[in-house]
């Protein structure tokens, strides 16, 4: 099954929980805090593995979580970090951001990876807080959710050269006999359903990479018939090839038919009707193609043609080198505008503050991640760790901001699913 396409739902792992505890020998009690760390969650990494052609392994797996880290003990044993989560894909795997659009990554290497989700850090042991006014702390911190993301994993073949045309003009034929690939043939419409790949390889040493891809058909670029899933993996090809049936079989039209497919090209994307395109005349062995061949260069005299018949294998080696001539030619451009790309380098802005407060009925709602982490972390079993989370709070300004917005003592205040009274 060729799946090039799916959402899924990622979820890193959780810190371990750091420790309270103290060092005790006998008749030597409190001897000072041994409370360890907790370990790193798991986080998820995605690694190009080019064996790999289709996303499939992903379907059956929408939602991936990574373990949590082991928690802290005491006698400074620390926990060990949980093992992180390798997700498989192929090259050609793009990974957005399902929430704000953004690329996380398009992968296109063998062995690239990337972390996709970050495990939560351990939680600190109280050994982690002692300090020389307070060398007997005790508290600690819960480990560090890990991150949780829904993403879009979307598969471009890659591929030096894409062959493209209507349904049944021979794309299939040529692949196979310039290539390994053993794609379907037949004489329907959509012969290929999805992309088939080969590597063409020549006399003089060089090779390349050929897509088939999908037929299009009127339509294709707003999503009819194969439409879009077509268009999607021409964008990663260097040069198009556009293969026609210059001999008229079943009463084509060369002329109308390359237009249709270039106008479906256009409208799709201005970046992939620039790719360098050339014409492959097939079906050369039929009575009508000098004379279609002749009127198509009337009309379009500076479109390159390489007249073959893939059937016959007549043409197709000149066809072959020239192809490699203009790829030698030819530079990779940008499949993504640089402004599509995730951001992975951290600012921080002085003057921003990294929380929100609003008031819903009569409960002031504080709401922010580091407000969120915060809270995730504090183990309010502990009355340290209750007054180092009211002056964390303090030094974020939360209190400030709510008592310049009204907020008065015994007002309730929600962080989080809990409600605390507000005192100044």
């Amino acid at each position: 099954m060729f799946v090039d396409e799916i959402n899924v739902k990622l979820i890193a792992g959780k810190g371990g929980d750091g420790c309270t505890s103290f060092h005790h020998e006998k008749c030597m009690p409190n001897l000072g805090p041994d409370g360890a760390n907790g370990g790193h969650g798991a986080s998820i990494i995605f690694e190009v593995d080019k064996g790999l052609r289709t996303l499939v392994d992903l379907r059956y797996n929408k939602i991936i979580k990574g373990e949590k880290g082991e928690n802290g003990k005491g006698s400074n044993r620390t926990g060990a970090d949980a093992k992180d989560v390798i997700i498989k894909v192929p090259e050609g795997t793009t990974i957005i951001d399902l929430d704000t659009n953004l690329i996380v990554a398009d992968l296109t290497k063998d062995k690239e990876r990337i972390t996709v989700a970050q495990g939560g850090r351990g939680g600190r042991g109280n050994k982690a807080f002692a300090t020389h006014e307070n060398p007997a702390p005790k508290t600690s911190e819960y480990g560090e959710p890990g991150q949780t993301r829904y993403i879009k994993c979307e598969l471009k073949v890659l591929a030096d050269v894409g062959l493209v045309g209507l349904p049944s003009v021979g794309k299939s034929t040529l692949l196979s006999m310039i290539s390994a690939s053993k794609p379907k043939i037949a004489a329907y419409h959509f012969t290929t359903f999805n992309p088939n790949l080969g590597v063409v390889n020549l006399k003089d040493g060089r090779s390349f990479i050929m897509a088939d891809l999908p037929g299009l058909i009127e339509g294709a670029s707003t999503g009819v018939g194969l439409g879009l899933k077509f268009l999607k993996h021409a964008m990663r090809t260097k040069v198009i090839a556009h293969v026609i049936d210059m001999g008229s079989f079943e009463g084509r039209n060369p002329i109308e038919d390359y237009e249709i497919i270039n106008n479906e090209i256009k409208k799709y994307s201005d970046a992939l009707a620039n790719k360098p395109q050339v014409v492959i005349a097939n079906k050369m062995d039929l009575p009508n193609f000098q004379e279609n061949l002749k009127a198509f260069k009337a009309k379009y005299p500076d479109v390159t043609i390489l007249p073959i018949s893939a059937l016959n294998n007549e043409g197709v080696n000149d066809a072959i080198t020239a192809l490699a001539d203009i790829l030698d030619k030819t530079e990779n451009t940008p499949l993504y505008d640089e402004t599509r790309y995730e951001s992975h380098v951290m600012y921080k802005f002085e003057n921003t503050k990294p929380f929100t407060i609003t008031k819903l009925d009569d409960v002031w709602v504080v709401e922010g991640d580091e407000i969120s982490k915060l809270f995730a972390m504090t183990k309010f079993t502990e009355d340290e760790s209750i007054q180092r989370f009211s002056r964390k709070l303090h030094g974020m300004g939360v209190e400030d901001e709510l008592l310049r917005l009204g907020a008065k003592k015994g007002d309730d205040i929600q962080i989080e699913d809990y409600i605390f009274q507000f005192k100044e």
